[in-house]
Order: C-alpha cells, then structure tokens, then sequence
C-alpha cells in the first residue's frame, strides 16, 4: 500500500523542569550535580529541542533521574519514583498478580499502563503494540539511569497512544574497564531482593549487564512472588559517527495471586484471601539492535529494531464464583478443576529517525522524519480445565473454549519540523500517518443469547485501515530558563480483533466497538529562578470520542462485566510541579546540609459528555493527586520524606457507589507516607525505608478478570534495609 506525506500541522508541548538543572552542550537539559560529599538532591529535569532523532521543542515531557532519588527501588516502588509527575494515577496492585504497577495520566485507565506506550531504550517492551497493549515487565530501577515521559504531542513520533509514552532507559557501563555493583535488600513479608551488574569500556567496546533475583512472601495471604530478571548489552564504536549495539532483557517469574475480596471482606480483613491456587508466570524475551549515524554536525540517522518473543501462563479458579465464595473441597474430596489461560506474544518492530539541521531565513531550523514497521502475532488459548491442584501447573484436561491467532501490521511514517521564527518563537509542526491491518484465525465462544452455535469462527477475518494524526504548537521563550508553551495534538486507540474477545467467562465485549479518538490542548508556563526553585503549571483539555468502559449488566441470575463504547469524555485539569531548594539555594550557605522542598499536584475533571453517562465521571480519575515531599542530605547522609494523597474515583462509567461482589463501586481516597534514607562511605551505601509509614489499609483497584474477581488490596506498612557495593577498577589493571 502505498503510504504518502503531507506537510504538517504545528505541535507545542510544555517541558518539565526542576531544581538544580544546567543545559548540557549538546540537545539535553541535565540534572546538574549538587556535590556534599558525594551526593545531590533529588530533581527532575526535560529534554530541549531535540535529542537524538526526536523532536522536543516545546513538547509536555519530563526526565526524572533515578540515581537521584531515595526510594525503594528494590520493589519498584512507583509512586515514590514516578509519583513526582503531576496527575499521575498509579494502581498499585504488584502483591496481587503482577510484577510491576500500572500508571495513567489525565484520568485514563492506569491498569497496566494498558493506554501508555511502554519502551526500554526507545523500543516497545509491552506484549503487543495494539491489541495487547500491556506490561508485564519493567526494568529493575536499580538498574535505570533514567524515565522520560512524554504526553500529547511528544508522544506522537513514538505512537498514537491516548496516554502518552514512558520509556525506561538503562545504564550502559562506565567508562572504566570494569565497574561491578552488588545490591543487596531484606525487608518484610520475606522481601529478599539481589541486584548485581557489571559494566565497562574497553577500546571501542562498552558493556553492561543486570541479573536481579527477588522473592517476596507477600503482605497477603496465599501471595508469593519470584522473579529473575537479566540485561545483556554490547555497543561497538568503531568511529567517532558510527555506533552499533546489540541487547537482550530476560524475565522468568512465578507470582501466586491471593485473589480478590468484596467490600465487606476488604474491611474486615484486607489481608485475608479465600482462593489459594491462582497461579501466573510471563517469561519475556526482548532483543534489539540499535545503530546510530552522524553523517556530519547536523545530520544523523537511527535504527532501532526489536522482537519480543514472551508468553503469560494463567491456571486459576476463575472468576465464574464471586469473590466471597471461598475456593472449597467439593463431595468428591477434591477441589473444582482450575481454568487454564495461555497466551504467545511474538513482535518485531523496526523504527528508523532521521533529524537534519538547517538554515532559513536567518535561524536555524530542525527537520525529523521517522517511519516504523511493526509486525505481532499473538495466539489465546484459554477456558481449558486444568488440575485439580493448588500448585503451578499448565497440565492440560479439556479442550480450549477458545483459541484464537490474532495478526497486527503496522506502517507508520511521520514528520516534524522546528520552525524559529526568531529566538525567543518558535512553531513546531507534525504529521503522523497510521496504516493497520488485522487478522483473526480460529474460534470462540458464541456470546449471542439468542443463537444455537456454541462458538464463532473466524477464517482470516481481516480488517485495514489508514489514520492520520497531526499536531500544532508554540513555545516562546521569556528567557533562556522559562517560556510560555501552547499546543493542540489528536491520539487515537484502534480497536483490534484482539480487543473483541473476553479474557473471562463471565466477562462479555460488544461486538461493534468502535475506534477510540481524542484531542486536547495543553497551555502552560514552566521555568527556574536562580538555583533555588523549579516550577510548570500547565491547563489542559481532552475530548475522547468512542471511550471505552465496563459496565455490570445482568441476564437472568448471570451478573457480568460488559465492555463497551460508552460515549464521549472530558478530561481538564491542572498540573502544577514546584521544588523549591532552600539550604543551599535560597540561603547559600549550606554548612547545615542541603534541604528542598517539592510538591506535585493535579487537578482532573474528568466526565462524559455523550451518552447514557453523560454527567458521570470517569472510572479511575481521582479528581485530586498530591504529592509533598522533603529532600535533606548532609556530608554523606540523605532522606527523602514524601506524603501522598489521592481523591476517590469510581470503578465503572455508571458510578456505581456499591455493589455486593465488589467488582465495581467507589475507589476511596487514601494518603500514604513514605520514607527512605541513604549513607554512603567509600564504596558502600546503606539504605533504610518504611512504605507506608501507618500502614494504611488501601485499595487501588477492582477487577472483573485476574488477579480477582474483585477488590485488589494494596500494601501494607513495609520495613526495608539494604547495602550496595560499588567498585570500579583502574584502566592501569587492563
């Protein structure tokens, strides 16, 4: 098919600053080191006009630095990480089935960061790009250097998400021939976490690589979790313009899930589990190839090209019994057969960008091309019976219910361009074109109440069609570290034969979904004053077309989750991120430490606008997140203290304030405080944490599917202790 270009629209984003921050001499803004003894304080800094390939001129994004911040990286501890962006809703679910939390931004579904685009060095880690859109891995942050997010307009040169893209980028080795670390933390409910990796240049040649092991009893019971996980990474200069590199990410895991609880059992004991043989792994593979080309001081090229090839393994006792029902023996002396779910992700994706600079007019001007080629396959067998058992078994008794082959194909090209209309303007445009095409084999259940065949087949079922995104926007610079930024960009969320089909037996889609759109415009202002303070606050608005959501219907004594179009939204807020550095910024003399102050705030409005909701709010948009924190260090001591607060939301499009087996109903607010703090002599650094510091009884989550049925409690108060061991060895040993 032939795909075509036309010139662009204009784009403008707002980019996140912080305290402490210097710009770097080439397309970066860094977090600039404050030196006591070893360490500096906490911050978040944003990318500028360009970096690498990318255009960022103007654009909403933020890069927090994670060696920076003291947090409990040894269980990826979201909301003390990335928590400090503002607005940002994080379910907090990883004791209850899965290996990582979820995050959304602006009032979307945070469920597995299911409407983010998921990346490590710039590539796709999530099982499939559109139809599975889901992360069942993470890096360890022990292992990152850093988090870009990027929102609206930033993320279009990556996707088409309605919620933006994070991406996680990994250390690649020092300079010296040889640097080992060695991590080592024990805490509560059996957390035993080990992180070692190794890393180094040598002539032309640079390496890194992580093994992680972690094993966690859990804060509830029948909750067991561990995981392996490893990083490979070689990269060859052979010139000063050409850079190739190889990598490989491996995650095995094993997570015994407790369950889900209705709201009377929630409250009586959040702790309890009545189901003790759920089961779920999810081996991921991932390699990629990076090359990158200087051709001369304006021009330069990359090629990023990845196949993820992992799977998720399901054998549990589903959710056809209502979460108040305990998992009993029946009058055989046996219990129920469990229900078998597997399911096969094989990706490849390539992406190729392009920037060139050059002159018009007078000013100096950026110009970016990209095109990406995306091929998954991804293949769902579930409603087999499996054993009998309460251990992890994939042994198979039955039939499936349903097996299906799901083909995505993906062609998109897009371009941008800064155009500085003088230095203090300027007006980036950007155009993306989507081509997608889907296939279906197989079969599945008949959810039709009025037909007589018990399954649906589907023989090469396909479906194409071709999108068109733009973006239009302003920055104007008031100095050389603030500007006013303001930008219009569209997203959009096709719906995939994959998007068709239940994951449970009580769960049921409509048919004729439609393709979710969306606009929104961001108005902002952001800057830093001197070395002591860091702010943006930025308004934004977001119509969505088609949103998507699940709602309870019932059919006869059957109540069940049925997913659906169910009109449009709007989502308005405000985002606000000030840091204000007082000993050793506002007061210079620092003899007493370093002491800052942050606070992140968002408001979000979030309502439909159309149809049988309209009024209602939208499920899992807490109209308030706020997150205060406090930052000291002295000599080679340093603490952080950080108190989060997040508003009620609902679980479901109706509102619905109770319901008796708890999968849908009011999500209450809930504040929890955090604690960590670190001391570092010669090569060695001590760290001690409380999460969740008066052990607050929370949940983030209800669940029609896995890991429920139900309510997901949250952790409890969480002790941790742990010492690192770095060592680097002297270029006169090699």
């Amino acid at each position: 098919m032939k795909l075509f270009f036309v010139s662009c629209l204009c784009l403008i984003v707002s980019v996140f600053n912080n305290l402490l921050l210097a710009q770097a001499s080439d397309s970066t803004f860094v977090l600039k080191e404050v030196i006591v003894t070893g360490n500096h304080m906490n911050g978040i800094g944003w990318l500028n006009d360009y970096s690498g390939q990318t255009i960022y001129s103007g654009m909403k994004n933020e890069v927090l630095e994670i060696d920076s911040l003291d947090a409990n990286k040894a269980i990826n501890n979201t909301r003390q990480i990335i928590g400090r962006i503002p607005g940002v809703n994080i379910t907090e679910n990883e004791m209850g089935g899965f290996t990582a939390n979820g995050i959304g931004f602006r009032g979307f579904n945070p469920y597995q960061s299911i409407e983010t685009n998921t990346r490590q060095n710039g590539y796709n880690i999530s099982a499939d790009l559109y139809g599975y859109n889901e992360s069942y891995y993470l890096p360890p942050m022990e292992a990152v250097k850093d988090i870009t997010i990027l929102r609206d307009g930033a993320a279009l040169a990556f996707g088409p998400q309605i919620g933006g893209m994070v991406n996680y980028k990994l250390k690649d080795g020092s300079q010296q021939p040889i640097s080992i670390t060695s991590s080592q933390t024990g805490g509560s409910y059996g957390l035993f976490n080990s992180f070692n990796s190794i890393g180094g240049t040598i002539k032309n040649f640079k390496y890194y690589g992580f093994l992680q092991y972690r094993r966690l009893e859990g804060w509830r019971a029948n909750s067991q979790q561990t995981q392996w996980s490893g990083f490979a990474s070689l990269n060859y200069n052979p010139t000063d313009k050409l850079q190739i590199g190889i990598e490989y990410t491996m995650l095995r895991n094993l997570i015994r899930m407790p369950g889900g609880l209705n709201d009377s059992l929630f409250y009586k004991d959040p702790q309890q589990s009545l189901r003790s043989r759920n089961w779920l792994d999810s081996p991921w593979n991932i390699t990629a190839l990076h090359i990158n080309y200087k051709m001369n001081d304006n021009t330069s090229f990359s090629f990023v090209s990845s196949y993820l090839f992992s799977q998720r393994n399901l054998i549990w006792r589903n959710e056809d019994i209502p979460p108040e029902v305990s998992d009993a023996i029946t009058s055989s002396l046996t219990y129920t057969p469990r229900e078998l779910e597997r399911e096969y992700f094989n990706t490849f994706t390539n992406e190729l960008r392009f920037l060139s600079n050059y002159n018009l007019l007078g000013q100096n001007q950026s110009f970016s091309f990209g095109l990406r080629y995306a091929y998954s396959h991804l293949k769902r067998q579930e409603g087999a019976d499996g054993t009998t058992g309460s251990d992890f078994d994939l042994t198979q008794l039955s039939p499936w219910e349903q097996d299906m082959n799901f083909y995505t194909t993906n062609i998109a090209p897009y371009i941008e361009n800064i155009f500085r209309v003088t230095d203090a303007l300027s007006i980036t445009p950007g155009l993306r074109l989507e081509y997608l095409s889907t296939n279906a084999d197989g079969y599945a259940p008949n959810e039709a109440d009025d037909s007589d065949h018990e399954y649906v087949y589907a023989n090469n079922k396909k479906s194409t069609r071709t999108f068109l995104l733009g973006t239009i926007g302003t920055e104007f610079k008031t100095s050389d570290k603030a500007n006013f930024y303001l930008n219009l960009s569209q997203s959009y969320r096709p719906i995939t034969y994959s998007d068709l089909t239940p994951f449970g037996s009580i769960a049921k889609i409509d048919q004729n979904l439609k393709d979710v759109s969306a606009y929104d415009i961001d108005l902002g202002f952001r800057g830093m004053v001197g070395s002591f303070l860091n702010f943006d606050v930025s308004f934004f608005y977001m119509h969505v077309k088609n949103d998507v959501g699940i709602i309870e219907q019932t059919s006869g004594t059957l109540t069940y989750q049925f997913e659906t179009n169910t009109g449009a939204d709007e989502h308005k807020g405000i985002e606000m991120y000030a840091e204000l550095n007082l000993l050793g910024g506002l007061i210079p003399d620092n003899k007493f430490g370093r002491l800052g102050i942050y606070n992140s705030f968002g408001y979000t409005d979030a309502r439909y606008a159309s149809g049988e909701y309209n009024g209602n709010y939208v499920p899992y948009a807490p109209k308030y997140t706020n997150r205060f924190g406090i930052d000291y260090c002295f000599g080679a001591f340093s603490t952080n203290i950080q108190h989060s607060y997040i508003a009620s939301s609902y679980g479901d499009p109706a509102n619905t304030k109770f319901s008796p087996d708890g999968l849908v109903g009011v999500i209450p607010s809930y504040s929890v405080i955090d604690i960590s703090a670190a001391y570092r002599i010669s090569n060695y650094e001590f760290r001690l944490g409380v999460n969740n510091l008066t052990d607050k009884k929370y949940f983030t989550m209800r669940t029609d599917e896995y890991p429920g049925p139900g309510i997901i409690p949250s952790i409890g108060r969480m002790i941790y202790a742990g010492i690192s061991l770095n060592i680097s060895g002297s270029s006169k040993n090699y």
